[in-house]
């Protein structure tokens, strides 16, 4: 049986007091936000999850939102004995299951059935007290108390060398996960993006928006044969690998934002076999 602490009291029961008003729908939220990892991260530092593919999603208290603020249509069963405190995590189905997850989550309408392989993966409680160790003991505490099956703490794991590290990215990549997060066990919260929690893959993603279409030739003559996209930054590049024959038939259109993914950057700056990887979540 855990041993709970004086310490640990106090900041549970701060975390209790931080009864939590809805925020307004619709704007970005203020979360933190992974830096990529290259090596230069001190292992023992950090606690270390798995990376989740799914749709990030805030729990302000009454609903679920996107990063980008937008609600989220759960089921009211979904949501109905979550706790009152903020979360932050990811709504999640399986491996390789981000296209049905998305497609159920921007549904205006919810289907039951479809939700009913959803799960909530908590990873943060943004309004708590403490440091990143001291609030992953408060999110277990909290997300088994309220005894809803769908509703779960990510699990952190602590490495104490860099090969082990090395050895777990391998691990979830073999089991087809996309990589993992380490997040500094002594952090205090903070907002936007900082080394305090870092993302280690094979492949970077980043995100562009589109800003034109090539037409196709030989075997995608008639379809569309790469986008011409710009980065946050102004560097502009297409990306013609990766679009399915359905997004060529029907590519994005100029103005939305994609999800790319890369392996480093070049000289001048531009990603290295960059390839389309899908349409920003919502």
């Amino acid at each position: 049986m855990m041993r709970v602490t004086p310490m640990f009291q106090a900041l549970l029961l701060a975390s209790l007091a931080s009864i939590t008003m809805p925020l307004p729908a619709a704007e970005p939220l203020p979360l933190l936000l992974a830096e990529v990892e290259h090596g230069q991260a001190d292992v023992a530092l950090y606690l270390v999850s798995e990376k989740l593919d799914g749709v990030r999603a805030f729990w302000d208290g009454q609903v679920l939102r996107t990063r980008n603020g937008n609600v989220i249509n759960a089921p009211a069963w979904f949501i109905e004995n979550f706790p009152t405190q903020a979360l932050d995590g990811e709504l999640w189905i399986g491996r390789g299951q981000f296209e049905r997850l998305s497609g159920a989550v921007r549904r205006q309408v919810p289907d039951d059935d479809e939700w009913r392989q959803v799960r909530y993966l908590v990873f943060e409680m943004p309004q708590s007290p403490g440091t990143f160790r001291q609030r992953a003991q408060v999110m277990r505490t909290l997300v088994a108390s309220a005894g809803v099956p769908w509703l779960q703490a990510v699990k952190q794991f602590e490495m104490t060398n860099r090969k082990a590290l090395e050895h777990k990215l391998d691990e979830i990549l073999k089991l087809g996960g996309e990589g993992l997060m380490l997040h500094r066990a002594d952090a205090l919260y903070t907002t936007g993006r900082s080394d305090v929690l870092l993302k280690m893959k094979l492949w970077h993603d980043a995100e562009a928006t589109v800003i034109g279409h090539q037409p196709g030739k030989g075997k995608n003559a008639g379809l569309l044969g790469a986008l011409r996209v710009r980065s946050p930054d102004g560097v502009e590049f297409m990306l013609g690998t990766g679009l399915s024959e359905a997004e060529r038939r029907n590519p994005p259109p100029i103005g939305s934002v994609i999800t790319f993914r890369y392996r480093g950057l070049s000289s001048h700056g531009r990603p290295k076999f960059a390839s389309f990887y899908r349409v920003r979540e919502i």
